[in-house]
């Protein structure tokens, strides 16, 4: 059985410094042209770059939030002021002023969790909530915990609302970003544990008691390892993703209502329409979902294929708005989908682009119309710029987009194929 340490990021070339190393509906493809996409006049900056020194973040996996102030938030899943697994570190939520200045909120220690490799989510009074990976208990069926959720107070005391005790009774690894609604409920996944050990969907209520509304089942049509966070709609039906199971192996894309009945809406083949997605899905005005898948698309596109830009509609048609073709636009979208209002697409793909990167790329941001036209924005190289975004992008009312590159910068070794410990990047139109 793979271990929930490798599974931290199934397939992609990220590794993590721990103990040394630690079908029923319609499908409509839309046409692949190969061809090099445009690159628009963007100005990129790097805005923070994280430093192997101990005290600062270090792999950056997750996306940002941002509050009226122009200040952003986010995590890192390793550095920090405490040591985690012999040679490692916890990792850190840190904060970016609009001067590019960072303060380190909170270090943490395995006894309030460890790697967040989860984004945050804030409440109007300055709360901020989050998941640890690993942590809390260590030991049993978790070796190195089973992870958390937190809560950091505005001044910086941070709080253990959940700990995760694990299979059979509980989830185990919460890899996705947190949804909170206006009670002050927190809903996400775990990607292990629960009655049958592939992943469960939990709640967490406003006085930190936890419940798990769905176990996975892992066999048959149902999904598997769960590792995006959850969108809800005004009924409170909740709609998310998993990397694995289903029919063909190769992920789904479910639904739960709020009598706890889960139903799988669609079901990946590992084909054309593609694999893996693990990014958060994103819903319109009219109940549209909109998503990424992390492979399939092209044939004998790289290893795994280049994966693809999906939509799902509320009549449960599934469309592919782009495949992705490599080296020329970045391939491997594993991150999740920003959408503006005129309904342009933003993201990041994790491989393709400058082949400075060992393995498939560095890495690109894109910018993907309404009609299915993908711009290049960034090109990342490896270097100062960063390499391998695995997130999603947040956008400012000015239209500039933020987001993290998990590894580049300056030239320090971080546990990953690339030097450098991962950046804080902007992008002015």
């Amino acid at each position: 059985m793979i271990s929930k340490i490798q599974h931290l990021y199934p397939i992609s070339g990220i590794r993590q410094k721990m103990t040394g190393a630690i079908l029923a509906w319609a499908v409509v493809l839309l046409p692949v042209a190969v061809t090099t996409p445009p690159v628009q006049a963007q100005t990129f900056s790097v805005i923070h770059t994280f430093i192997n020194d101990g005290l600062d973040g270090e792999v950056p996996s997750a996306g940002l939030i941002r509050d009226g102030m122009g200040n952003l938030y986010g995590t890192a899943s390793a550095g920090g002021a405490n040591p985690c697994f012999g040679d490692g570190t916890c990792g850190v939520v840190f904060k970016l002023d609009s001067a590019g200045n960072e303060t380190v909120l909170h270090s943490f220690r395995i006894s309030d969790g460890s790697t967040p490799i989860a984004g945050l989510v804030r409440d109007g009074v300055g709360n901020l909530y989050g998941a640890a990976y690993f942590g809390a208990i260590d030991g049993g069926l978790c070796v190195f915990g089973c992870g958390t959720i937190f809560k950091l107070g505005a001044s910086g005391k941070g709080t253990v609302l959940h700990a995760f005790t694990g299979y059979p009774s509980d989830g185990d690894g919460p890899a996705g970003d947190l949804l909170r609604d206006a009670a002050g409920n927190l809903y996400g996944t775990t990607a292990y544990g629960g009655e049958n050990d592939y992943g469960t969907i939990f709640k967490v209520d406003s006085a930190g008691r936890e419940t798990v509304l769905y176990s996975f089942t892992g066999y048959g049509n149902d999904g598997a390892r769960p590792l995006s966070g959850l969108v809800r709609d005004k009924a409170g039906t909740l709609y998310g993703t998993t990397y694995t199971g289903g029919t063909y192996g190769a992920g789904t894309i479910f639904k739960l209502d709020t009598g706890g009945t889960e139903t799988v809406l669609y079901t990946f083949t590992d084909g054309a329409d593609g694999q893996a997605p693990y990014g958060q899905l994103i819903r319109d005005e009219a109940g549209n979902l909109y998503g990424t898948a992390w492979g399939g698309g092209l044939a004998g596109c790289a290893q795994y294929g280049c994966g693809t830009v999906f939509k799902l509609d509320v009549a449960g048609n599934f469309t592919v708005l782009h495949t992705f073709v490599g080296p020329t636009e970045g391939g491997s979208p594993y991150g999740g989908l920003l959408r503006d209002a005129a309904g342009n697409f933003y993201g990041t793909t994790e491989y393709g682009g400058s082949a400075a990167c060992p393995e498939y790329g560095c890495g690109s941001v894109y910018k993907l119309d309404h009609a299915g036209n993908l711009t290049v924005l960034h090109m990342f190289t490896g270097g100062a710029d960063g390499a391998q975004p695995m997130s999603a992008l947040v956008r400012d009312p000015a239209g500039n987009l933020y987001g993290t590159a998990t590894y580049g910068g300056r030239n320090t070794f971080c546990g990953g194929f690339t030097p450098g410990c991962g950046v804080v990047f902007k992008l002015a139109p």
